[in-house]
């Protein structure tokens, strides 16, 4: 039994749809209900996941983990497309994750007026630049490792939903849009949302 600590609406929520992905059992915990969540994860930072009285934290770490354990489709047997699948993996949790962390610390740092507006603009531009990439790795495969659903296509479909609490132009391709519509659509990802909400 897993137990996944989140935060509503966090990366935490990509690794809930994991595990429900992969059917395993969990509980869930809402980091603002403990107490010390540092003494859990001195980074103060969820994911984390309570598994056999020890806790991964990081979140590539706890996929990559959750992947090694319960083999799925999820990360392809075939070398060439497991391969694919941990870049876009780390693709995603290196690069886009920070790109889109940018407009919360913008925000937070600076005051509201031209200057963060043109700050917040600036890093979304940066942003365009990453889903111009995914876009285009998408006009010859489904998904964004290849042909299968991998963890990255999961992460992406969080991550985006951060765009919407700033005022930034955000721009998203078709066949884009069209992926993350899906991934939303599964029955683990509104199973997630629904248990997060639930537990907030």
């Amino acid at each position: 039994m897993y137990t996944l600590y989140f935060s509503p609406g966090a990366c935490s929520l990509a690794t809930q749809v994991i595990l429900r992905e992969l059917n395993q059992p969990f509980t869930l915990i809402n980091r603002s209900h403990v107490t010390d969540f540092q003494a859990i994860n001195p980074v103060g930072a969820v994911p984390a996941l309570g598994h056999d009285d020890q806790v991964i934290t990081e979140g590539a770490a706890i996929i990559l983990h959750l992947l090694q354990n319960h083999p799925s489709d999820l990360l392809p047997q075939d070398a060439t497309a497991k391969q694919a699948a941990i870049e876009q993996l780390l693709f995603a949790n290196a690069t886009v994750h920070p790109a889109y962390s940018k407009l919360f610390f913008l925000a937070a740092a600076l005051p509201e007026g031209e200057a963060q507006s043109t700050a917040l603009q600036a890093a979304a531009e940066g942003i365009n630049k990453l889903w111009a990439l995914v876009e285009r790795n998408l006009q010859h495969q489904p998904y964004l490792a290849g042909e299968c659903l991998t963890p990255a296509d999961i992460l992406l479909s969080v991550y985006e939903t951060w765009g919407q609490y700033f005022n930034v132009d955000i721009q998203i391709g078709p066949k884009t849009q069209a992926l993350l519509q899906q991934v939303r659509q599964r029955s683990s990802y509104i199973a997630a949302l629904a248990a997060e909400q639930e537990a907030a």
